[in-house]
């Protein structure tokens, strides 16, 4: 299911809520009862990391593991590929 960011027009609460795509936007702020306004999203992502894939996702690609974009998983970038744990 969805999260939507919500926003009160009379004190600015913001809240998440979690919802069905197919279900009417919220229109009461759970603080003060005024009305809200659906905010637009970055939207999410699924990141899917596995041995052997570049950022691309395939063996390969045209961004595989390097100093630029490490593909194992690191928080800082490789010292040279391939990667290593």
């Amino acid at each position: 299911m969805p999260t939507y960011d919500y926003e009160c027009r009379d004190c600015g609460h913001r809240f998440e809520a979690f919802q069905q795509i197919t279900a009417a936007p919220l229109r009461k702020c759970p603080e003060c009862g005024g009305k809200v306004r659906r905010l637009l999203g970055a939207g999410g992502a699924v990141i899917v990391k596995h041995s052997g894939a570049g950022a691309s996702g395939y063996r390969g690609g045209a961004t595989s593991c390097g100093r630029d974009a490490p593909c194992c998983g690191l928080d800082a970038p490789c010292d040279a590929p391939p990667c290593r744990r």
